[in-house]
Parts: structure tokens; C-alpha cells; sequence
């Protein structure tokens, strides 16, 4: 078994800021990438910001939504990853999802794994 759990996630004013976190636990050999995703009411499924693995080089993408304002970090020793989030906005309301791909078992393939979200509400 695999469990992602988020926390952070909470109310805030516009132009304030919020701290997300993701741990991964359960049967984990390899994590190739970790990042963030969220869904607003009436919406899809959206890229927030992600994150290879350091021996994959670190790369990181970004939404052109929230470049400049958040900031996505990993701990691949703790197998977490998280997600600081500046200068909030109204239109960032939404539920915000950790994903990671990862193999359980060394030989294993890569699989997809969503933990349940965590809210994010900012006000006016």
C-alpha cells in the first residue's frame, strides 16, 4: 500500500501565504516525480507545479498561473514534497492534490498515485 497525505491547506486573504505539504509512506522503492495539482468547483484537474527526482536533475514545472508566486521543494530522504504558495489570489481557490510517481518494488513499474486534497480557500 501506498498513502499520499497532504496537509496545509486553509483560509487565507488575497496576497497572503500558505504552506502545502505531501508525504509519501507505504511500499516506495523509487519516486521519479512528486508534485502538485487542484481542481476548482466546475473545473478540471489542473497542473500546479512538479518535480523530478535529483538524479533526474530536479527539474521543476510550473503553471504559468502561479510562476513567481509559488515554489515547489522536495525531500527525497523523506519522501515529501512541498509547495509554497505567495501572493495568493482568489482564482487559486481549490482543492489541491499531491501526485507522485513511483515504483513500489525495485523492477517494478511506475504508477500514479493521488493523495485526497487538502482545501484551499483565499478571500477577497
Amino acid at each position: 500500500q501506498v498513502h499520499l497525505v497532504e496537509s496545509g491547506g486553509g483560509l487565507v486573504q488575497a496576497g497572503g501565504s500558505l504552506s502545502l505539504s505531501c508525504a509519501a509512506s507505504g511500499s516506495i522503492f523509487s519516486i521519479r516525480t512528486m508534485g502538485w495539482y487542484r481542481q476548482a468547483p466546475g473545473k478540471q484537474r489542473e497542473l500546479v507545479a512538479s518535480m523530478s527526482s535529483m538524479s533526474s536533475g530536479g527539474n521543476t514545472n510550473y503553471s504559468d498561473s502561479v510562476k513567481g508566486r509559488f515554489t515547489i521543494s522536495r525531500d527525497n530522504a523523506k519522501n515529501t514534497v512541498s509547495l509554497q504558495m505567495n501572493s495568493l489570489k482568489p482564482e487559486d481557490t481549490a482543492v489541491y492534490y499531491c501526485k507522485a510517481v513511483l515504483a513500489k518494488y525495485s523492477g517494478s513499474y511506475y504508477a500514479i498515485y493521488w493523495g485526497q486534497g487538502t482545501p484551499v480557500t483565499v478571500s477577497s
